[in-house]
């Protein structure tokens, strides 16, 4: 078993552990918080996340948030699990895991069962390795962001 996925007694890694003790610290953030200033709030905190980020993570995270702000502006920023994600009623629809915090060889964006992504085909993508966004893959999120939120 590598370094990086090694478990403790717990059966959990540092990273999961430390993604736990982070989700819980958004939580109580978010309880603590007044309406009125949340919104703003939930997006200062992602926009200060993503600017913690090694450069080629931010630079992708930076245009995603570009796109999902553009495409699905009812979709509103918040942390989750420690990383920028998007949600619609408070349920997260899509967000984005650096691959440099989770130390993997690429950064993933993804869409949760909240997103309307399903086809009838019976089978759809909802997790996208990222290691950098070229223009032909920021049209294939632009159009994923879209649908999930039609």
């Amino acid at each position: 078993m590598s370094a990086k996925s090694k478990a403790s007694t717990d059966g959990f890694s540092e990273e999961e552990r430390a993604a736990m003790k982070g989700r819980a610290a958004e939580l109580k953030k978010e309880a603590h918080r007044g309406r009125g200033d949340k919104a703003a709030a939930e997006e200062l905190d992602v926009l200060s996340k993503i600017a913690e980020m090694e450069p080629s993570d931010r630079a992708v995270a930076e245009r995603l948030h570009a796109i999902v702000a553009t495409n699905a502006p009812q979709l509103s920023p918040k942390l989750w699990y420690s990383q920028p994600a998007y949600a619609r009623n408070g349920k997260v629809v899509c967000f984005f895991r650096s691959g440099h915090l989770d130390k993997e060889p690429y950064s993933t964006f993804s869409f949760t069962a909240e997103a309307n992504l399903a086809d009838d085909s019976g089978l759809w993508s909802t997790s996208f390795a990222v290691t950098e966004l070229s223009d032909e893959a920021a049209t294939t999120i632009t159009n994923l962001v879209r649908k999930a939120v039609s």
